[in-house]
């Protein structure tokens, strides 16, 4: 059965003037890949394949958190350590393999086309860190251009506080924070600073749409078809930010560990998270189904007709 209609309502908003991406998923196969290196050391213990209801719980967030998460539900007769190292060799191998998802060459050269006094600025908000992060994109370098190194910032970045990754805002508040130096420093005050309400989100995950909505900017959730599946009926409570928090206790080779955003969050984030109250059908967010064909119009992005035909070749 199809989704249900997930298209932003008629609410008045202003232009987008900021193009915000997650990267794993989104922009890049690497999700699948952490699939695959996972599963080989799940199997190599005679454990079972990781299932999407966990895998939800891992995408999006940091290292630190998703390995805790994972370690719980997997239950290894390894130690953290042995695992991480384990799994480092195999995304060393399997990394640089990484291509875009389909859609993503396209819309980023029409972005970056698109200049004049209507540019989108864009930034790249990632969760991976810099040796892995050189891994996936060191062969894609012509795709990855298209953001300006100043506006990268991956998860290990010092102006990041620790406990603070997503579903926490800070990583898109920073990424805008980037993008404004830039605006400042190449037009002076020819261009007002961009807000949070002029920044469009690009997110596959749920902590990633979570983070969005937090940071007060729009956001284009592009999930995996299995998340998708996970999701089937919820799509309207992720949208709305509301997180992982609904979903059940499934069995695991340990305990079922379907956990909600209160008891996954670190305690920094639970003390910190603003509480957030979107809601179904807000017009904050929006579900599609890839990147391909991508509706700039709707966002107030005036993209000439010969561009987008030229970005789709």
């Amino acid at each position: 059965m199809a989704p249900p209609r997930t298209e932003p309502s008629h609410r008045t908003f202003p232009p987008i003037r900021a193009c915000l991406f997650d990267m794993d998923g989104l922009l890049i196969d690497s999700e699948d890949i952490y699939t695959i290196c996972t599963n080989q050391i799940l199997a190599e213990h005679h454990k079972p394949a990781l299932p999407w209801h966990i895998k939800a719980q891992l995408q999006g967030r940091p290292a630190p958190e998703a390995s805790a998460i994972f370690q719980r539900w997997a239950q290894l007769p390894i130690s953290s350590a042995d695992f991480a190292a384990q799994i480092a060799v195999l995304q060393r191998h399997y990394f640089p393999t990484c291509r875009p998802l389909p859609g993503v060459e396209a819309l980023l050269h029409t972005l970056r086309s698109n200049g004049g006094q209507s540019a989108v600025h864009l930034a790249l908000a990632t969760s991976s860190h810099g040796a892995n992060y050189a891994l996936k994109t060191a062969h894609l370098a012509p795709l990855f251009a298209a953001f300006p190194a100043e506006c990268v910032v991956r998860g290990d970045d010092g102006r990041i506080p620790a406990g603070r990754g997503k579903p926490a805002p800070d990583i898109y508040l920073l990424a805008l924070q980037t993008v404004n130096a830039r605006v400042r420093r190449m037009r002076g005050e020819q261009e007002p600073l961009i807000k949070p309400e002029e920044c469009l989100v690009f997110e596959d995950s749920v902590p990633g749409v979570q983070a969005g909505r937090r940071a007060g900017m729009r956001v284009v959730w592009v999930p995996h078809p299995l998340l998708l599946k996970e999701f089937a009926g919820r799509e309207h409570d992720v949208l709305a930010g509301a997180g992982i928090a609904g979903l059940d206790a499934r069995e695991g080779p340990g305990q079922g560990v379907a956990i909600g955003a209160a008891e996954t969050l670190p305690d920094a984030e639970q003390t910190h998270l603003p509480s957030f109250s979107g809601q179904s059908d807000d017009g904050w967010a929006e579900l599609l189904p890839s990147l391909e064909r991508f509706p700039y119009h709707r966002y107030g992005i005036d993209v000439p007709e010969d561009t987008q035909a030229s970005g789709r070749r």
